[in-house]
């Protein structure tokens, strides 16, 4: 499993939401790049960005605070918010991004996406973001009469490297992901899924490495590492004694 530690991006800042509401913000850090150092000086393998005002703008906004990142690291960052074309997508897998995530476009725009996985194959991922059950595009603010499953779907055999599976009401909330929905969506599709929304403490990473959710790619954390919830040091120790376990 890959333990992704979550950077979002607001005003060039390094921000946690509540369930999605710009308005519940809070500031972590005001040198993105710097918390992205840190993420890497503590082991974490890959890296999650979202430019939080691209994903309601439509646009990357947060462009100089993500190229700083790229700077900064040296470990794959999956880059999300504000693609919505293949110049948006090609700009940015030419400035370093490891791999794209599509949430609003695969919605609206879903040729574009088959298009972006076929031209960037292993480089383009799909937001799921879903708020009771249906999915949620334009920054989560709108909610299309779509299903998780269905979205997921349109996708099988087209090239997307994995899904991003978010439930929106657990985001920011530290409740817990919603590991049900999580494995529902896992076992419908035959595309890696990646856990997101919730992760809140070290029982949760936990709960993951049990043999039945290693059909996950794994999971991003955010406000739990941020606060101290959740211990890198101990949750990485804890993914590598898994693994060591698995190649015994």
């Amino acid at each position: 499993m890959i333990l992704y530690p979550a950077i979002d991006l607001k005003g060039g800042e390094c921000v946690r939401l509540v369930q999605g509401d710009m308005a519940r913000a809070t500031v972590f850090n005001s040198d993105p790049a710097a918390q992205a150092l840190a993420f890497q000086e503590q082991g974490f393998e890959r890296l999650h960005v979202v430019d939080l005002d691209g994903a309601f703008a439509g646009r990357s906004v947060n462009g100089p605070a993500v190229e700083a990142i790229l700077a900064r690291i040296s470990m794959p960052v999956q880059l999300g918010g504000g693609v919505r074309d293949m110049a948006g997508a090609e700009r940015w897998l030419a400035a370093g991004v490891h791999r794209l995530v599509i949430g609003t476009a695969a919605v609206r725009d879903p040729d574009f996406v088959r298009e972006a996985a076929r031209a960037f194959p292993g480089r383009i991922a799909v937001g799921v973001d879903s708020r009771d059950g249906r999915v949620a595009v334009e920054g989560w603010a709108q909610v299309a009469e779509l299903g998780a499953v269905e979205l997921a779907r349109r996708f099988e055999d087209v090239g997307v490297a994995a899904l991003i599976y978010t439930d929106i009401s657990r985001d920011g909330v530290l409740k817990g992901l919603n590991l049900e929905a999580t494995l529902a969506l896992a076992r419908a599709v035959g595309i890696p899924v990646v856990a997101s929304g919730g992760l809140a403490s070290l029982e949760d990473v936990r709960r993951l490495l049990a043999p039945e959710f290693s059909v996950l790619e794994g999971a991003i954390a955010g406000r739990a590492l941020y606060d101290g919830r959740l211990d890198a040091a101990a949750a990485l120790a804890l993914i590598g004694e898994t693994r060591a376990r698995a190649h015994a």
